[in-house]
Protein backbone atom coordinates (compact mmCIF):
# COMPACT_ATOMS: atom_id res chain seq x y z
CA UNK A 1 0.00 0.00 0.00
CA UNK A 2 3.03 2.30 -0.04
CA UNK A 3 2.14 3.37 -3.60
CA UNK A 4 -1.38 4.53 -2.68
CA UNK A 5 -2.40 7.75 -4.45
CA UNK A 6 -5.50 9.84 -3.70
CA UNK A 7 -6.63 12.34 -6.34
CA UNK A 8 -9.55 14.75 -5.84
CA UNK A 9 -10.70 17.06 -8.60
CA UNK A 10 -13.41 19.73 -8.59
CA UNK A 11 -15.29 18.22 -5.64
CA UNK A 12 -18.56 19.87 -4.58
CA UNK A 13 -20.72 19.51 -1.47
CA UNK A 14 -24.37 20.26 -0.77
CA UNK A 15 -26.24 20.23 2.53
CA UNK A 16 -30.01 20.57 2.53
CA UNK A 17 -30.00 21.55 -1.17
CA UNK A 18 -27.56 24.35 -0.41
CA UNK A 19 -24.16 24.38 -2.11
CA UNK A 20 -21.51 24.50 0.62
CA UNK A 21 -18.36 24.42 -1.48
CA UNK A 22 -17.14 23.57 -4.94
CA UNK A 23 -13.87 23.33 -6.82
CA UNK A 24 -11.95 21.31 -4.23
CA UNK A 25 -8.91 19.72 -5.92
CA UNK A 26 -5.78 18.12 -4.51
CA UNK A 27 -3.54 15.06 -4.76
CA UNK A 28 -2.01 13.09 -1.89
CA UNK A 29 0.95 10.76 -2.36
CA UNK A 30 2.67 8.50 0.20
CA UNK A 31 4.30 10.59 2.92
CA UNK A 32 2.30 13.75 2.16
CA UNK A 33 0.02 15.79 4.42
CA UNK A 34 -2.79 18.19 3.56
CA UNK A 35 -3.99 20.87 5.99
CA UNK A 36 -7.52 22.17 5.34
CA UNK A 37 -8.31 25.61 6.76
CA UNK A 38 -11.20 28.06 6.56
CA UNK A 39 -13.85 29.79 8.61
CA UNK A 40 -16.50 27.95 10.60
CA UNK A 41 -19.18 26.61 8.29
CA UNK A 42 -17.01 26.74 5.17
CA UNK A 43 -17.21 22.96 4.77
CA UNK A 44 -13.95 21.59 6.20
CA UNK A 45 -15.66 18.80 8.12
CA UNK A 46 -17.98 18.08 5.19
CA UNK A 47 -14.96 17.57 2.94
CA UNK A 48 -13.57 14.96 5.32
CA UNK A 49 -17.01 13.34 5.58
CA UNK A 50 -17.13 12.97 1.79
CA UNK A 51 -13.68 11.40 1.69
CA UNK A 52 -14.65 9.01 4.50
CA UNK A 53 -17.82 7.93 2.67
CA UNK A 54 -20.08 9.46 5.32
CA UNK A 55 -21.54 12.07 2.95
CA UNK A 56 -22.22 11.87 -0.80
CA UNK A 57 -20.50 14.36 -3.06
CA UNK A 58 -22.63 16.74 -5.12
CA UNK A 59 -20.16 16.42 -7.97
CA UNK A 60 -16.51 16.02 -8.83
CA UNK A 61 -13.92 13.27 -8.90
CA UNK A 62 -12.31 11.04 -6.26
CA UNK A 63 -9.79 8.55 -7.60
CA UNK A 64 -7.83 6.04 -5.52
CA UNK A 65 -4.89 4.30 -7.20
CA UNK A 66 -2.93 1.21 -6.14
CA UNK A 67 -5.38 0.19 -3.41
CA UNK A 68 -6.00 -3.28 -4.82
CA UNK A 69 -9.54 -4.42 -4.08
CA UNK A 70 -9.92 -2.13 -1.06
CA UNK A 71 -12.27 0.84 -1.21
CA UNK A 72 -11.30 4.28 0.05
CA UNK A 73 -13.14 3.88 3.42
CA UNK A 74 -11.27 0.59 3.93
CA UNK A 75 -7.95 2.43 3.53
CA UNK A 76 -8.49 5.18 6.06
CA UNK A 77 -8.84 6.15 9.69
CA UNK A 78 -11.34 8.90 10.48
CA UNK A 79 -11.19 10.85 13.74
CA UNK A 80 -13.97 13.43 13.85
CA UNK A 81 -14.39 16.45 16.10
CA UNK A 82 -16.41 14.18 18.40
CA UNK A 83 -14.35 11.50 20.10
CA UNK A 84 -16.86 8.66 19.40
CA UNK A 85 -15.94 6.68 22.51
CA UNK A 86 -18.09 4.43 24.70
CA UNK A 87 -17.94 6.22 28.04
CA UNK A 88 -18.91 3.13 30.05
CA UNK A 89 -15.92 1.21 28.66
CA UNK A 90 -12.35 1.72 29.77
CA UNK A 91 -9.81 3.41 27.52
CA UNK A 92 -8.23 0.03 26.85
CA UNK A 93 -11.57 -1.59 26.03
CA UNK A 94 -12.43 1.17 23.56
CA UNK A 95 -9.16 0.61 21.73
CA UNK A 96 -9.49 -3.17 21.81
CA UNK A 97 -12.91 -2.88 20.20
CA UNK A 98 -11.49 -0.63 17.47
CA UNK A 99 -8.56 -3.01 16.88
CA UNK A 100 -10.86 -6.02 16.52
CA UNK A 101 -13.38 -4.17 14.35
CA UNK A 102 -10.92 -2.54 11.94
CA UNK A 103 -8.65 -5.54 11.43
CA UNK A 104 -5.05 -5.37 10.20
CA UNK A 105 -3.85 -4.85 13.79
CA UNK A 106 -0.90 -2.67 14.70
CA UNK A 107 -0.08 -1.62 18.29
CA UNK A 108 -1.80 -3.29 21.21
CA UNK A 109 -4.19 -1.00 23.16
CA UNK A 110 -1.77 -0.55 26.07
CA UNK A 111 1.04 0.32 23.65
CA UNK A 112 -1.14 2.85 21.83
CA UNK A 113 -2.16 4.47 25.12
CA UNK A 114 1.48 4.63 26.18
CA UNK A 115 2.30 6.38 22.89
CA UNK A 116 -0.16 9.18 23.74
CA UNK A 117 0.88 9.35 27.40
CA UNK A 118 -2.15 7.57 28.86
CA UNK A 119 -0.85 4.16 29.92
CA UNK A 120 -1.82 5.00 33.51
CA UNK A 121 -5.46 5.48 32.47
CA UNK A 122 -5.89 2.20 30.59
CA UNK A 123 -8.35 0.71 33.08
CA UNK A 124 -10.31 3.87 33.77
CA UNK A 125 -13.79 4.25 32.25
CA UNK A 126 -13.69 6.95 29.60
CA UNK A 127 -16.44 8.80 31.51
CA UNK A 128 -13.86 9.56 34.21
CA UNK A 129 -11.35 11.13 31.81
CA UNK A 130 -10.92 14.81 31.01
CA UNK A 131 -11.74 16.22 27.59
CA UNK A 132 -8.07 16.24 26.65
CA UNK A 133 -7.58 12.66 27.81
CA UNK A 134 -10.62 11.47 25.84
CA UNK A 135 -9.22 13.19 22.78
CA UNK A 136 -5.94 11.32 23.23
CA UNK A 137 -7.81 8.00 23.49
CA UNK A 138 -9.63 8.82 20.24
CA UNK A 139 -6.33 9.63 18.53
CA UNK A 140 -4.77 6.43 19.89
CA UNK A 141 -7.20 4.54 17.62
CA UNK A 142 -4.94 5.59 14.75
CA UNK A 143 -2.24 3.35 16.19
CA UNK A 144 -4.11 0.08 16.81
CA UNK A 145 -4.83 -0.75 13.14
CA UNK A 146 -2.83 -0.14 9.98
CA UNK A 147 -4.55 2.32 7.64
CA UNK A 148 -2.52 4.39 5.14
CA UNK A 149 -4.77 7.49 5.05
CA UNK A 150 -5.66 9.42 8.21
CA UNK A 151 -8.54 11.92 8.09
CA UNK A 152 -8.51 14.18 11.13
CA UNK A 153 -11.08 16.84 12.04
CA UNK A 154 -9.61 19.39 14.47
CA UNK A 155 -7.18 16.82 15.91
CA UNK A 156 -5.64 19.24 18.44
CA UNK A 157 -9.00 20.11 20.03
CA UNK A 158 -8.73 20.01 23.87
CA UNK A 159 -5.04 19.04 23.73
CA UNK A 160 -2.47 20.89 25.82
CA UNK A 161 0.87 21.97 24.36
CA UNK A 162 2.70 18.78 25.33
CA UNK A 163 -0.01 16.57 23.85
CA UNK A 164 -0.03 18.60 20.63
CA UNK A 165 3.69 17.95 20.24
CA UNK A 166 3.13 14.23 20.90
CA UNK A 167 0.49 14.22 18.18
CA UNK A 168 2.78 16.02 15.75
CA UNK A 169 5.47 13.38 16.25
CA UNK A 170 2.93 10.58 15.71
CA UNK A 171 1.75 12.21 12.49
CA UNK A 172 5.28 12.66 11.20
CA UNK A 173 6.14 9.02 11.96
CA UNK A 174 3.06 7.96 10.00
CA UNK A 175 4.26 10.01 7.04
CA UNK A 176 7.78 8.61 7.29
CA UNK A 177 6.31 5.11 6.92
CA UNK A 178 4.52 6.14 3.72
CA UNK A 179 1.21 7.18 5.26
CA UNK A 180 -0.91 10.15 4.18
CA UNK A 181 -2.81 12.73 6.26
CA UNK A 182 -5.65 15.15 5.55
CA UNK A 183 -6.54 17.33 8.54
CA UNK A 184 -8.91 20.22 9.04
CA UNK A 185 -7.76 22.65 11.70
CA UNK A 186 -7.88 26.14 13.13
CA UNK A 187 -4.57 25.62 14.93
CA UNK A 188 -1.14 25.18 13.33
CA UNK A 189 -0.08 21.53 13.07
CA UNK A 190 3.54 22.34 12.19
CA UNK A 191 3.81 19.41 9.79
CA UNK A 192 6.89 19.55 7.61
CA UNK A 193 6.22 20.49 3.95
CA UNK A 194 2.45 20.06 4.37
CA UNK A 195 0.18 21.18 1.55
CA UNK A 196 -2.62 23.58 2.44
CA UNK A 197 -5.97 24.47 0.95
CA UNK A 198 -8.23 27.15 2.38
CA UNK A 199 -11.98 27.08 1.81
CA UNK A 200 -13.33 30.62 1.57
CA UNK A 201 -16.86 31.88 1.11
CA UNK A 202 -17.48 33.60 -2.21
CA UNK A 203 -18.98 37.08 -2.21
CA UNK A 204 -21.19 36.42 -5.22
CA UNK A 205 -23.70 33.54 -5.10
CA UNK A 206 -23.46 31.05 -7.99
CA UNK A 207 -26.36 31.04 -10.47
CA UNK A 208 -27.97 27.95 -8.93
CA UNK A 209 -28.16 29.51 -5.45
CA UNK A 210 -31.16 31.34 -4.11
CA UNK A 211 -31.22 35.00 -3.18
CA UNK A 212 -28.86 35.81 -0.34
CA UNK A 213 -27.15 32.42 -0.54
CA UNK A 214 -23.39 31.95 -0.55
CA UNK A 215 -20.98 29.17 -1.35
CA UNK A 216 -17.30 28.42 -0.81
CA UNK A 217 -14.39 28.25 -3.17
CA UNK A 218 -11.10 26.49 -2.61
CA UNK A 219 -7.62 27.82 -3.37
CA UNK A 220 -5.41 26.46 -4.80
CA UNK A 221 -7.07 23.79 -6.93
CA UNK A 222 -4.52 21.53 -8.63
CA UNK A 223 -5.07 17.81 -9.20
CA UNK A 224 -5.39 15.11 -11.88
CA UNK A 225 -8.62 13.87 -13.33
CA UNK A 226 -10.21 10.51 -12.57
CA UNK A 227 -13.65 8.99 -12.92
CA UNK A 228 -16.62 11.29 -12.12
CA UNK A 229 -18.58 10.61 -8.98
CA UNK A 230 -22.33 10.19 -9.46
CA UNK A 231 -24.35 13.23 -8.47
CA UNK A 232 -26.76 13.09 -5.58
CA UNK A 233 -29.83 11.12 -6.52
CA UNK A 234 -27.88 8.72 -8.77
CA UNK A 235 -27.34 5.99 -6.22
CA UNK A 236 -24.47 7.50 -4.23
CA UNK A 237 -23.91 5.80 -0.88
CA UNK A 238 -22.94 7.23 2.50
CA UNK A 239 -24.72 8.92 5.34
CA UNK A 240 -26.52 12.21 5.03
Amino acid sequence: MRGLRLSVNNLACERGERRIFEGVSFTLLPGEALVITGRNGAGKSSLLDILAGRLPAAGGVILLDDAGERTLPECLHYVGHRDALKTALTAEENLQFARDFLGNPALKPREALDAVGLAHAARLPVAFLSAGQRRRVALARLLVAHRPLWLLDEPTSALDTASQETLRLILERHRESGGMIAASTHSPLFLKDAKEIRIERTLTPPPYAGEGASSSSVFPSPGPLGHPLPHRGEGTGGEG
